[in-house]
């Protein structure tokens, strides 16, 4: 079972983890009652439609989807499973870079301010701090950027150690006290995940992480970790290391509900979270992603602007931020959060999230109303499903 449908999110009340749902009948009552007062408040069709769409979306695809889209206007949400928990991947280091600026506002330190490479910070992954040496000093804005813009997980794991993973969880309660679980630092997600192999997998280390991502399969991977920990594979605890990683997901940890996720984003870009300036910065930052290229901004239209961050982990991807169009006095502001899970080609699961763009384009929300224009990818059509929550 899972629940989907559309919300009305009042102003006043935004933003909290849980909403007052409206039913279509429901907001009939509610339009009809203006209508009676003499101020006409006609019911839009993008919500329907982006449901009829998602819905679409959710049986084409081999990935299954969580998504939660909120229009800032209107405060209208349209949620796909969007209340569940769902694997967050790297969309958690928006909270880092929101714990670091604030230090920054704070006078603890500024984006100037140089950090030290060490031997322990290295972590396998994207983007180019892996590539300095040990002992480069490297700047708390260029770290942020390579956190952001390519997901780099050693420059991550060192701005987490200098404002402390409390310090990451301690902010996100209390901007957002319902929704999100414990959040690790990405060394520690490795740890976690190959501890359901065997507890000594709490003592690999960053140069192990390297070894570890450069092997060709999974069976390689049992192999040089039996070799790294002294560990026997065949008393490991687990059989492979999806089932590893399947029971990591179990457990919670860097995991959130995709509403809640939309809080934090529209806290940050309501200016709640950060001063004007570091709020602007920060989604700058995130409008130079280039990770995810052909994930969620690959459906929507040519004119949208995206500040988002991208997350990838095995069987795991999500793709969350702030579609802005441009607009004559105002523009459009819609937050989109999105995730995937059960499908282990990257290149499905980037189709899937392709397709939630494309959903949200063809609604009619990011195009004056116009469903299904001409800017506006057709959702893609794929025969089965690999996450059992959707049938």
């Amino acid at each position: 079972m899972y629940l989907c449908g559309f919300t009305e999110v009042p102003a006043i009340a935004r933003p909290k983890a849980f909403f007052h749902s409206l039913t279509l009948s429901a907001m009939a009552l509610v339009v009809g009652s203006a209508h009676a007062q003499g101020a006409p408040s006609p019911r839009p069709a993008w919500p329907e439609l982006l449901q009829a769409e998602l819905t679409q979306v959710a049986a084409q695809n081999t990935a299954g989807i969580g998504v939660y889209v909120r229009d800032l206007e209107s405060g209208i949400a349209v949620s796909h499973r969007g209340q569940e928990r769902w694997y967050l991947a790297s969309t958690v280091k928006i909270p880092v870079a929101l714990a670091v600026l604030q230090a920054v506002e704070r006078g603890d330190f500024t984006l100037d301010t140089r950090l030290r490479v060490r031997a322990a910070d290295y972590v396998d992954g994207a983007g180019h701090t892996n590539a300095k040496p040990v002992g480069a000093a490297l700047s708390i804005r260029y770290l942020l950027e390579q956190m952001v813009i390519y997901s780099d997980n050693t420059a991550s794991d060192m701005l987490i150690g200098l404002v402390g993973i409390r310090a990451v969880n301690a902010l996100v309660e209390q901007l957002v006290p319902r929704g999100f679980e414990r959040i690790t630092s990405l060394a520690d997600v490795r740890r976690h995940a190959y501890g359901y192999l065997t507890p000594q997998a709490s003592h690999l280390s960053g140069h192990d992480f390297l070894i570890i991502k450069r092997q060709r399969s999974d069976a390689d991977r049992v192999q040089v970790l039996s070799r790294l920990l002294h560990v026997p594979a065949v008393s490991f605890l687990l059989p492979s290391v999806g089932d590893a990683f399947e029971a990591y997901y179990a457990g919670g940890l860097n995991s959130g509900r995709l509403d809640a996720y939309a809080d934090l984003l529209e806290l940050l870009v309501n200016g709640k979270v950060l001063h004007g300036a570091h709020t602007r910065y920060l989604l700058g930052v995130m409008e130079r992603v280039q990770t995810g290229v052909h994930r969620v901004q690959a459906g929507l239209p040519k004119t949208a602007r995206f500040a988002h961050k991208t997350g990838t982990q095995r069987a795991r991807t999500c793709d969350s931020g702030l579609v802005t169009v441009p607009r004559l006095g105002r523009d459009q502001r819609v937050i989109v959060v999105a995730c995937t899970r059960g499908e282990l080609s990257s290149a499905r699961s980037d189709r899937a999230l392709r397709d939630v763009g494309a959903a949200l384009c063809n609604s009619g929300l990011l195009t004056d109303g116009r469903t299904h224009d001409p800017e506006c990818p057709p959702v893609a059509r794929v025969v089965h499903r690999a996450d059992p929550g959707e049938r």
